[in-house]
């Protein structure tokens, strides 16, 4: 597993607003109050001070093969599994391993006690982006379709969109950025126990 840890990280995650992706927004106010009047605190000549925000450290850890990834935040816990490891090329069925995979979000969902669940499932540039549109909605629909079974719980609401070639994680001028794109994204915000 490779782990790291990123600072004011933006998740690849959509929501219809491209400059805001959900769950990014600020969680908590400044810590500190900052005079800007201050002797020691050096600005320039009619500099002002930008808004005080505090940002999520995010916690990134990725299987070696890159098939699987876990990011979590102060707020939210995201999961990104390529399309390769639940699907055949060019198709919305799940294979069997899928569901085992599905089963271990579902269970992190219970214990996060999280009532409600985005599913969003993108695709890299091959091929038109209409096909991609509808691609994307499908395999993000088959894997709500499990996590609802799994969960059994009509309290949680589920997001699911389907956002094509939108929102690439890596670049498309390569198969391996292209199959990094290829993904389902399962998010939920973390319990504040």
């Amino acid at each position: 597993m490779v782990a790291t840890n990123l600072v004011g990280a933006v998740t690849a995650r959509a929501d219809g607003s491209p400059s805001v992706p959900p769950g990014t927004e600020p969680s908590a106010s400044a810590p500190v109050k900052v005079d800007p009047n201050d002797p020691d605190l050096k600005l320039p000549e009619g500099a002002t001070l930008a808004a005080p925000k505090v940002l999520d450290i995010k916690s990134v850890v990725e299987d070696e093969n890159g098939d699987e990834r876990r990011s979590d935040t102060n707020t939210s816990v995201t999961f990104a599994l390529q399309a390769e490891v639940l699907f055949s090329k060019d198709s919305a069925k799940l294979n069997g391993e899928a569901k085992s995979r599905i089963a271990t979000i579902a269970n992190e969902i219970r214990k996060q006690h999280a009532t409600h669940v985005r599913v969003f499932g993108f695709t890299d540039d091959l091929g038109s982006y209409a096909h991609g549109l509808v691609l994307s909605r499908q395999r993000a629909n088959a894997v709500q379709d499990v996590l609802a079974q799994e969960l059994n719980d009509p309290g949680i609401t589920f997001e699911v969109r389907g956002y094509s070639e939108d929102y690439p994680i890596a670049s498309n001028a390569t198969e391996e950025g292209r199959r990094k794109n290829r993904r389902v994204e399962v998010s939920f915000p973390r319990s504040e126990s």
